[in-house]
């Protein structure tokens, strides 16, 4: 099998099928948290890191106006052939999501697989929850996902596949490095890609900054503009929210807007 280095975020439709398959569950617990803590009727929305956006189009569809950023050219430009294709506005922009600026304010946001912990610094992180609390308008909503590192984490590995017609990608991704004082996580992540006509192996790492609740709570103090309206885990259950302490690994945090 061939095997090429380079960012799986530049073959969008294959990242699309790596990460875009459980969207249905994703869907349904924003619409639902919506509902639950944001002050006011929520009509616009907006996705920092928005990738492909599998998640954009759906809700564009499903009556919401929807925008988002992301610094990859090919994943907006995707994003934007499908949008259009569902007759919605083409509009995803290319953008820092540490360094941006709505031309109006939203009702809701949304960044739920991870992308946050791209942010390397702590510089960058709270620039961006700068940027996050000038779009979204008081009383509106912020949700964050994010793996946070648990009680005697050393580490983790796992493996997926995924395929939709004629394509299929197994994923294999393992923790490289881990060096909680300097706030770093590294994988090593495999794809190997499978088509009717051609079969090859992308290899590509992914660099992370890890967060305690501690570490993450710190941050958002420091920025000092959103509150904690509450913690959910990764089976998007509204019914059942959780209290996050030292063990806690997946939890997408309900912010809302000062």
């Amino acid at each position: 099998m061939e095997t090429r280095h380079g960012n799986l975020y530049d073959y969008p439709a294959y990242y699309d099928l790596v990460f875009g398959s459980d969207w249905k569950s994703e869907f349904d617990f924003l619409r639902a948290c919506f509902e639950l803590h944001a002050r006011g009727v929520v009509r616009r929305l907006f996705e920092p890191a928005c990738g492909t956006g599998r998640l954009l189009y759906r809700l564009g569809a499903a009556g919401f106006e929807a925008s988002g950023l992301d610094l990859n050219p090919r994943a907006v430009a995707y994003c934007n052939r499908r949008l259009a294709r569902h007759a919605l506005a083409e509009s995803a922009f290319v953008g820092d999501m540490t360094d941006f600026r709505l031309r109006r304010k939203v009702d809701a946001a949304f960044n739920t697989i991870n992308s946050f912990r791209h942010l390397q610094t702590e510089q960058a992180a709270r620039a961006h929850l700068e940027c996050m609390a000038a779009a979204v308008r008081q009383g509106g909503v912020y949700l964050l996902g994010l793996h946070l590192t648990p009680r005697g984490y050393r580490g983790d590995q796992e493996s997926w596949s995924a395929r939709r017609g004629h394509l299929q990608v197994n994923t294999h991704m393992q923790t490289t490095e881990y060096d909680p004082r300097r706030r770093l996580e590294a994988f090593s992540m495999s794809y190997d890609v499978y088509t009717p006509t051609r079969a090859f192996r992308l290899i590509d790492e992914v660099r992370f900054r890890t967060y305690t609740p501690t570490q993450f709570n710190r941050l958002l103090a420091a920025v000092g503009k959103f509150d904690v309206a509450a913690t959910y885990d990764f089976a998007y259950d509204t019914q059942e929210p959780i209290v996050v302490d030292a063990a806690t690994e997946d939890v997408v945090f309900v912010l809302v807007r000062k």
